[in-house]
């Protein structure tokens, strides 16, 4: 059973840091792009960063550019998000998300929910004062 388990939100004040967690089970998440998904209250979904299972490579949206940093530990089988430099704007809950099946995410746009299948159930990051 697919499995992923957000964990490390919480209050924070702007210009902290938060490092949140996804704990994969039941699949290898490294043959899986994997992507970082956030909503804010009476916003959409929106992404935040991914790992490209066509290439590898690791995308940003413009807005976590240079404060947000994805990584992935493979014998955890976890993906991690280091958030530096919070902002009031970075409040949303934060999913975690896989595609469907190994490389079902290649044709749509980088980081559109829609190419993500698995989700998490999410982690509240707060940022203020």
């Amino acid at each position: 059973q697919v499995q992923l388990v957000e964990s490390g939100g919480g209050l924070v004040q702007p210009g902290g840091s938060l490092r949140l967690s996804c704990a994969a089970s039941g699949f290898t998440l490294n043959y899986y792009a994997t992507g970082w998904f956030r909503q804010a209250p009476g916003k959409e979904r929106e992404g935040v960063s991914y790992i490209s299972s066509h290439d590898g490579g690791i995308y940003y949206a413009d807005s976590v550019k240079g404060r947000f940093t994805m990584s992935r530990d493979n014998v955890k089988n976890t993906v991690y998000l280091q958030m530096n430099s919070l902002k009031a704007e970075d409040t949303a809950v934060y999913y975690c998300a896989t595609e469907t099946s190994p490389g079902s995410s290649w044709r749509y746009p980088r980081l559109a929910a829609a190419a993500f299948g698995s989700w998490g159930q999410g982690t509240q990051v707060t940022v203020s004062s």
